[in-house]
Formats: structure tokens, C-alpha cells, sequence
């Protein structure tokens, strides 16, 4: 009886043994089918986004800049465009406040928001010629790595434009900004109130450089709406206007 009770035992063993074996087999087979399939979904995927040099992102950001900069130079352009948008308005110049004050308590507040009214126009006029210095300059920025900009935040292009080419930005930019502000006749509104101040007893002479003012915040104002145009164009498919504008920013 013992020995037909091991006989058993070891016969029971051995069925036991071969189904968990065929087992571990059949668990080892389908570990192997869902690795095959997650490699061929891997290159499927990876065949299907384009591959990107650096040299088409860079062409890529300054297309994108480009854009941007024609659709800004647009609205900076329209009436209004900067007079009344908060985030671009060109307020009474900074170091001249003192004289502003004592102005407003003489009664000149009418010809204090004309002569501020005739800076934002300038700068409105100004930009309706912007645009070509604006991607002359964006032409000829010097970019190294355009995947760090492009893989930076959302407005890394437009801050770089701005911090490579600001300055031969400003010296391109400054004449047609003085032609905008003689057409719209600025001097013509600031000469009665300076006049009027300077002869004040005891005040500082003011004489600041309405060129170089109205210059600075046109082109910051114009670098803002750029910022907006570079988030849309990073967040927005439907503004990725050209084949190079979706396989950079679409990847």
C-alpha cells in the first residue's frame, strides 16, 4: 500500500510540475507578444513624427517671429491701437511727471491727455511701417540651438529676438518712428505745455527726448503683441500657417 501511495504521489507531482511548466511557458510567450507589439507601436509612432533638424527649427521660430510681427504691426497699427490697449499705452513721459503735476493743478488737463493721445498716435503710425524692420532684424538674428528656444517657454523666441537684436532694432527703427511723430505733430502739443512750465520760478527746465521715448515703447509694445502671437502658434494649431510652422511647433 506505501509503495502504491508514493507512486501516486510522484505521478501526481510530475502533472502538477508539467502544467505549472507549460504554464510559465505560456506566461513567458505572451511577455514576449507584448513586448514585440509595444516595440512595433514604437517605431510606428516614431516613423510617423517627423524628424526635426536644428536647422528647420531655427527657420521655423524666425517664420514663426515673422508671423507674428505682421499680424502685431496690423493691430499696433489700427486707430486706436495703442491709445486704447492697456498693456501698450505710452503714458506721459516718467521723468517729466513733476512737471505734469504742476501742469494739472494750473488747469492744463486737457492739453496734458492731447499731447499723451499724440504719442500713442505716433507710435499707431509708426507702426504701419514696422513690420519690415521688424523681419529684417528677425532675418538676421544669429541663433546657435533652436531646440532649447523651442522647448523653452512660451515665449522664448520673442525674448530672444528681443535681447539679440533690440539695439539695431531701436537705431532702424528710430526714423520712422521721428517721421510718425512729425506727421502726427507731438511738438506741436508738448511745446505750449513745456513753454508754459519752464517759465514756473524755481523748476527744472524739462526737455526729454520724445524720439527716443516713443521709440523704446512702440518697440516694446510691438515685442508684447509678438509674445501673444508666438503663444498661439505654440498652444494653437489652427495659427501654424505654413508646413514648416506645423512639423516644427506640431512635434
Amino acid at each position: 500500500m506505501k509503495n502504491i501511495f508514493l507512486i501516486s504521489c510522484v505521478l501526481l507531482s510530475g502533472i502538477l510540475s508539467s502544467q505549472t511548466f507549460k504554464e510559465k511557458l505560456q506566461h513567458k510567450k505572451d511577455s514576449l507578444e507584448k513586448v514585440a507589439k509595444e516595440k512595433a507601436n514604437a517605431v510606428i509612432h516614431t516613423s510617423s513624427t517627423p524628424t526635426l533638424t536644428n536647422e528647420e527649427v531655427i527657420k521655423g521660430l524666425k517664420e514663426a517671429l515673422t508671423v507674428g510681427t505682421n499680424k502685431s504691426s496690423e493691430a499696433a497699427a489700427k486707430a486706436d491701437g495703442y491709445l486704447k490697449n492697456p498693456r501698450l499705452f505710452i503714458p506721459w513721459p516718467p521723468e517729466a511727471l513733476e512737471m505734469k503735476t504742476k501742469l494739472l493743478k494750473l488747469g492744463y488737463k486737457k492739453k496734458i491727455e492731447e499731447f499723451e493721445t499724440s504719442l500713442n498716435r505716433a507710435a499707431e503710425e509708426a507702426a504701419k511701417n514696422s513690420s519690415t524692420v521688424f523681419v529684417d532684424a528677425i532675418t538676421n538674428m544669429s541663433v546657435q540651438d533652436g531646440f532649447a528656444i523651442l522647448r523653452s517657454h512660451d515665449t522664448a523666441a520673442t525674448n530672444y529676438l528681443r535681447k539679440t537684436t533690440y539695439t539695431p532694432l531701436e537705431d532702424k527703427f528710430t526714423p520712422v518712428v521721428k517721421e510718425a511723430i512729425n506727421k502726427v505733430k507731438v511738438t506741436g502739443y508738448w511745446t505750449p505745455l513745456v513753454t508754459v512750465y519752464n517759465k514756473l520760478p524755481g523748476v527744472k527746465k524739462q526737455n526729454p527726448d520724445l524720439d527716443k521715448y516713443v521709440t523704446n515703447k512702440a518697440i516694446n509694445g510691438l515685442m508684447i503683441l509678438i509674445s501673444d502671437e508666438e503663444v498661439k502658434i505654440r498652444k494653437d494649431p489652427a495659427a501654424r500657417v505654413s508646413e514648416l510652422l506645423k512639423k516644427v511647433f506640431g512635434s
